[in-house]
């Protein structure tokens, strides 16, 4: 029955999360936003929303273990995982904003994040304000930094004409979904934990990170096999920082976040930090500017040591 409760959240939360990106984007055509600026922050915002909910809900209910690694692990995820079957369908280049803005201030985010776990084992309401107003910062140099006439390709333009009313059903359907989707979840995966034996922390790193990186990881399978540029390294940095600016910065601001796993500190987010730091010489050795199959398979393979050492050992 557990199972069945996370499936079903899951469901949820896929569902919730693509009614809100078009009500969003819907939206955001009504108040004449620019195309630009939807795509980068409408929605950058509302496909965070699931892990955004998942994380609330967990630390509400007391399991304050889950909302941590929810966001470790799909930042592991999103560079092991999505990254690297990406790059397995059909190389991917890599723009130079990359190396210049994109990975410094993910890089940023991240070891911030450890610090502020590491001095007092709690990310406080005033640490989770400092990580979203770093976002709105950088959000704000990136699009000063875009050119006006820079192509934002998952912004539906067909959004532009849609009525009201059907905005108004799609955001009832979306944040109903996300609600029910996190709750869901949230409860099934506590009690697969108890059931197999293993802690909140575990589960939050693995089954849940895995199931909010699937939308993403179909998403861009499907686009690199049809070789379209819907997928790009940068999407995915991206996301990286928006877990860790928005979604534990504005859960941790509406309830502090203690950490109750040792494991959080001793092991998962130096994963998490690793994944993110080996991008950097990846992109330069051997080919430059270049992720091939190659690279793409040595992500997975190292994705796939960290999860057996998740799942065998209480201390990784």
């Amino acid at each position: 029955m557990s199972l069945l409760w996370v499936i079903l959240g899951f469901i949820l939360l896929v569902v919730g999360g693509e009614f809100l990106v078009r009500s969003s984007v819907a939206l955001s055509f009504k108040f004449n936003i620019s195309k630009m600026i939807i795509g980068m922050t409408v929605v950058s915002f509302a496909t965070s929303a699931p892990e955004l909910l998942v994380s609330l809900q967990a630390a509400l209910s007391g399991s304050p273990a889950i909302a941590i690694n929810n966001v470790v692990g799909s930042n592991i995820a999103n560079i092991g995982l999505v990254l690297g079957i990406t790059a397995m369908v059909g190389s991917i280049s890599v723009d130079k904003s990359f190396y210049k803005l994109n990975w410094p201030v993910m890089m940023l985010f991240s070891v911030v994040l450890y610090f502020f776990l590491k001095n007092d084992s709690m990310l406080s309401a005033y640490e989770g304000g400092i990580l979203f107003t770093g976002l709105i910062l950088f959000l704000f140099l990136l699009i000063r930094k875009t050119k006006k006439n820079t192509s934002i390709e998952e912004v539906d333009e067909s959004l532009a004409v849609v009525s009201n009313f059907k905005i108004f059903i799609w955001l009832a359907i979306g944040a109903t979904s996300l609600y029910f989707g996190s709750e869901w979840l949230v409860f099934g995966a506590k009690e697969i934990a108890v059931a197999i034996g293993v802690s909140e922390a575990v589960i939050g790193v693995s089954l849940i990170a895995i199931g909010t990186s699937v939308p993403e990881l179909a998403a861009s399978v499907i686009a690199a096999a049809k070789q379209e540029k819907a997928i790009s390294l940068g999407n995915l940095i991206g996301s990286n920082i928006f877990n860790i600016a928005s979604v534990l910065g504005l859960t941790s601001m509406v309830k502090s976040i203690p950490v109750t796993e040792p494991q959080i500190l001793s092991s998962d987010i130096f994963w998490m930090l690793g994944f993110s730091a080996v991008l950097l010489p990846m992109i330069f050795i051997p080919k430059r500017l270049q992720i091939s199959r190659a690279k793409g398979f040595f992500l997975v393979f190292a994705y796939g040591i960290f999860m057996f050492l998740v799942f065998t050992s209480g201390k990784f």
